[in-house]
């Protein structure tokens, strides 16, 4: 049995969470572990976004293609690994879907980025990565964007 079998990383395709999916792709291969890919459509941005709670088509849509773009470049990266890999996405409450997905998937490993798209600086770890490791069942390994010369991580 290995350590890792099955390695959960969160991705909205942000520089944090591309370190992420880096991460846990280079943990996976030597393992013979399967990294799942998930995107949670935070339905509490919609609700926010829409102020009546009707939610506008055009939101939807536009956080669905972030998502599709985000899990299509996560698994691009698996594949080129020649890494096993799932990927899916839900709505929901971001650190519930991951720790309800990491619990049903008896996931060993969750990889998060420091902060994603949130807004935070990146010196603060971000709010649903603080609420997994919180709250989680499998231990979080948190990864840092890579910093360019001007240290803005991109």
């Amino acid at each position: 049995m290995n350590v890792y079998d099955d390695i959960l990383v969160p991705t909205d395709g942000s520089d944090a969470s591309d370190a992420a999916v880096a991460h846990a792709i280079s943990i996976a291969k030597p393992h013979g572990a399967t990294v799942h890919f998930l995107h949670v459509i935070d339905i509490g941005t919609e609700m926010s976004a829409s102020g009546l709670g009707t939610i506008a088509p055009e939101l939807t849509e536009t956080l669905e293609q972030e998502g599709t773009d985000a899990l299509e470049s996560a698994q691009e990266r698996a594949e080129a690994a020649g890494v096993q890999h799932e990927r899916t996405m839900l709505e929901g409450t971001p650190q519930e879907a991951i720790t309800d997905y990491s619990s049903d998937h008896s996931v060993d490993l969750i990889v998060m980025g420091q902060s994603g798209r949130s807004g935070l600086k990146e010196h603060i770890i971000g709010s649903s990565t603080d609420r997994v490791i919180r709250s989680g069942e499998a231990p979080v390994l948190v990864a840092h964007a890579e910093r360019t010369e001007s240290g803005d991580g991109k």
